[in-house]
């Protein structure tokens, strides 16, 4: 069986008790360096998560027979590798358990309720921004070419006026939350998150 286990924004603390009890039965973790370094211990054999996700695909399902976990930032299926594992894998050959996301953890810390909220992501794709800044309150999940910068840049070029609410390290002891209009963004920020408010 392959179990997904959301792992939560970083912090073993926002764990949850099934991801806890998932993780120690495993026989195999599956996850990116940080994930490993954190939860896989002396004792659990490991494989790394890295860009050649048709091998990994090919190797789960030879191995589907053994207690596979693969490990997700956050929840599995808000922008992770959920989605394709569930796009090639059954129901039966697939166990997902959900994880408190960054977009949920971010929204908590900034005491913003989540309805209404538009959810996004800029991993290796290009925002349709127009598309974007017609929502009041959109959440993006960033990566390192589009962040909150980029994002600041095209409110600027269309002269729109927002509040940004980046969320910078979450969980963990460098964690910084920031509440700024677009020309206050900075050029450079750690693994983010980013709210895009309307408050007019």
């Amino acid at each position: 069986m392959i179990t997904v286990v959301g792992i939560g924004p970083g912090d073993t603390d926002y764990l949850t008790p099934a991801a806890r009890r998932a993780i120690e039965r495993a026989e195999v973790l599956v996850g990116g360096k940080r994930h490993l370094a954190t939860l896989s211990g002396e004792s659990k054999e490991s494989r790394l998560l890295d860009a050649d996700l048709l091998g990994l695909l090919e190797w789960l399902d030879s191995n589907k027979h053994r207690a596979i976990v693969v490990l997700a930032s956050g929840d599995p299926l808000l922008y992770g590798i959920g989605k394709l594992l569930a796009a090639n894998f059954s129901a039966e050959e697939l166990h997902i358990v959900p994880g408190i996301s960054a977009i949920q953890y971010l929204c908590a810390k900034a005491a913003l309720d989540m309805n209404d909220l538009f959810l996004t992501s800029s991993h290796g794709r290009e925002p349709d921004f127009d598309w974007i800044f017609q929502h009041d309150k959109v959440a993006m999940v960033t990566d390192g070419i589009i962040g909150p910068r980029a994002i600041a840049d095209a409110l600027q070029q269309r002269g729109l006026s927002r509040t940004l609410i980046i969320g910078e390290n979450l969980s963990q002891p460098n964690e910084r939350i920031y509440r700024l209009p677009a020309e206050q963004v900075v050029a450079r920020y750690d693994m983010n998150v980013v709210v895009i408010l309307n408050e007019r």
